[in-house]
């Protein structure tokens, strides 16, 4: 039971890293004067919002995915492999802030946790079904 921590603590991490790029959308508004509900504005500011939007459309993925595969194959294993999405999704969002291109690295990183946990998933629950 213990080993479901991991995974917990993992994902409060995740939804921590989601926060911030929520809040720093916030404050992108705010500086950058873009009244609600529009999100057209200058570059910077759609940088802002693109990363959170993004970040939010990988966290779907990967907060099931992440749980999935703790239950399937091993939470400490999930807890190991997913602890890049967070590092990973913060390296996106503070790259994309300073310039598109800078955002490549972030995003490669915090993508094959994604693919391992959901086809980790299929494989793992396959295998307890046959057994």
């Amino acid at each position: 039971m213990y080993d479901f921590y991991y995974p917990a603590i993992l994902s409060s991490l995740a939804l921590l890293v989601y926060y911030f790029t929520l809040f720093k959308a916030g404050m992108a508004r705010v500086r950058f004067d873009v009244p609600a509900p529009s999100h057209d504005g200058p570059e910077d500011y759609v940088r802002h919002v693109r990363a959170h939007q993004n970040t939010l459309e990988h966290l779907v993925l990967f907060l099931p995915g992440l749980w999935l595969f703790a239950f399937a194959v091993d939470p400490i294993w999930a807890a190991a492999i997913g602890v890049l999405w967070p590092v990973g999704r913060l390296w996106y969002a503070l790259g994309y802030y300073q310039s598109p291109d800078k955002r490549r690295l972030g995003l490669y990183l915090s993508m094959p946790p994604i693919y391992i946990f959901v086809l980790g998933s299929i494989v793992g629950f396959a295998i307890k079904l046959l057994n």
